[in-house]
């Protein structure tokens, strides 16, 4: 049995694959989170909304350390986020999908490790590719048997929000080698790497970035498009917890933080 969870982000909030989870309020040392337990397709699931069900909790406010100490403590051993994004790259259109593989990191005031007391001491984790290569081959091979327009590769820029990013700051995005733009995925893909737990990152386009796109960015433009992408992200987010196959990548991201011992609940 794998033991999976879901990430929702913007537009994927409460999706219909939930009927029939349980909510639980698990508490960690960093605050409750609100997660929603069931079984398909023979494996555990977790599903967190990221924002909340009513998309409530900006950002910048996300209780991150909440979110994978809970998963973590549920026995997770896989994360598949989904993300809304801006695109900085004329090749990657509003409704295209992208499977990250990097990411800049630009937050400012985000908690962004679990290591920063005492009692857990200091440890510095590798991160040189933040995204599980397993995980990523599972949603490529998935998104594969779709007719979904997608992109195997993508640099994600992580900015703190909850505005939007100026046009100077999307045109050095660009020269730094960014192809989108969103708001969630720092700390979340370095708190589940210390964690010990595989995480991958499924990106919808919604719209062009600040300075590219003709008009001005408004927060309902990218929930109009997201709308539009749902029911492909379900269907993909199913076929990733079905997924049975093989895979030629492997990875690291259960050992970690082995250097200091393991991740500790």
């Amino acid at each position: 049995m794998r033991k999976i969870a879901i990430i929702g982000g913007t537009g994927i909030d409460n999706p219909d694959t939930l009927k029939g989870f349980e909510k639980k309020i698990i508490e960690t040392p960093f605050g409750k989170a609100l997660c929603n337990i069931g079984t398909m397709s023979g494996n555990q699931v977790v599903f967190v909304s990221r924002h909340g069900v009513d998309h409530s909790v900006p950002p910048h406010k996300v209780n991150y350390r909440a979110n994978i100490w809970a998963m973590k403590s549920l026995g997770t051993e896989e994360i598949f986020a989904t993300t809304a994004v801006g695109s900085l790259n004329p090749e990657m259109k509003a409704g295209h999908f992208v499977v990250c593989d990097n990411v800049l990191d630009f937050t400012k005031s985000r908690i962004n490790t679990f290591y920063d007391s005492p009692e857990r001491g200091v440890a510095h984790c590798d991160f040189t590719y933040p995204y599980c290569p397993t995980l990523r081959e599972k949603v490529i091979k998935c998104l594969e048997k779709t007719d979904i327009t997608f992109h195997k590769h993508g640099v994600y820029v992580c900015t703190e929000g909850p505005r939007f990013e100026s046009a100077a700051e999307i045109k050095m995005f660009a020269m730094l080698g960014g192809d989108l733009v969103g708001m969630t995925n720092m700390p979340e893909s370095i708190l589940a790497r210390e964690a010990e737990m595989c995480y991958t990152n499924c990106s919808i386009v919604t719209n062009m970035a600040a300075g590219i796109s003709p008009t001005p960015l408004s927060h309902k433009e990218v929930c109009d498009a997201m709308a539009l992408s749902i029911k492909n992200m379900e269907k993909l987010i199913l076929s990733f917890i079905a997924y049975e196959e093989p895979t030629e990548a492997k990875c690291n991201c259960h050992h970690a933080m082995q250097e200091f011992g393991g991740f500790k609940l």
